[in-house]
């Protein structure tokens, strides 16, 4: 069902969280979540939860329900430019020219390459809310879980984030994946007890929980990890983030608000 109309003023920017989307309603309610922090902190902002597939709106059904003449920012709620980033949101932008109202893409929320990386203190952000959710105390290494892809380039932003965290924590941190590309997160905690550590955590490269953050935890768990973090979901950290992605790209009275 597309999204009645809304007819906020036309000077209040629209911001719109686009989410891959999961049959799992975690995922979705992780999602809204995070939407619901980024409204509390900028209250002026018009924000909205869309997904790209299982749960809804669209973002297309969401741009649509926007007065003509609106201003609108797409966030896409990625840790990596894969798939998803590089094929579905830009065919969701190309779509929306055919609408009236103006629509921005930001970047993807995990790091970049180039000078948005310098501008945008997605480093200290990021890995500040990875640990957050990590117990850290008393590990002796972590292995860092994302969901998989088979695209290099977006592994290697992933392998950034591990050393970026090992750098916080003064631990050695393993990348591995739940799908699309080794090692398992098991294979990660077997690897680091044979180079002598001993208690292993499993710090979490999701932003919210379903099939593929369970595979995860359930591998590490298996392997003896010793403690498994939640996905990002609604960290303050995040938050921040967002806004730092919609500042990039948006008006600077519309950033500021």
């Amino acid at each position: 069902m597309r999204p009645a109309r809304l007819t906020p003023s036309r000077d209040r920017p629209a911001v719109v969280l686009v989410a891959h989307g999961s049959r799992d309603p975690r995922a979705a309610a992780a999602t809204e979540a995070l939407a619901r922090a980024v409204r509390r902190a900028h209250p002026s902002w018009d924000v909205h939860a869309a997904y790209l597939d299982h749960a809804g709106p669209r973002p297309l059904d969401v741009l649509a329900s926007l007065a003509p003449g609106r201003r609108a920012v797409l966030v896409p709620l990625l840790l990596t430019k894969a798939y998803h980033g590089r094929v579905d949101i830009p065919a969701v932008l190309a779509a929306a020219e055919d609408l009236p109202v103006s629509v921005t893409l930001a970047e993807v929320l995990g790091p970049q390459p180039g000078p948005l990386a310098a501008a945008v203190p997605v480093p200290s952000l990021l890995v500040d809310g990875l640990a957050r959710r990590l117990p850290a105390a008393g590990l002796d290494a972590v292995v860092l879980a994302a969901a998989g892809t088979r695209n290099a380039a977006a592994r290697a932003t992933v392998e950034w984030a591990a050393n970026a965290l090992s750098a916080r924590l003064s631990l050695p941190c393993a990348v591995a994946y739940a799908s699309a590309a080794p090692p398992l997160p098991g294979a990660a905690v077997d690897a680091l007890r044979a180079s002598g550590a001993r208690r292993i955590g499993m710090a979490a490269y999701f932003l919210a929980p379903g099939h593929l953050y369970d595979l995860a935890a359930d591998s590490a768990r298996t392997a003896g990890a010793v403690t498994i973090a939640t996905p990002l979901t609604d960290a303050p950290e995040l938050v921040r983030l967002v806004a730092a992605r919609v500042g990039a790209v948006a008006s600077p009275a519309s950033a500021a608000a």
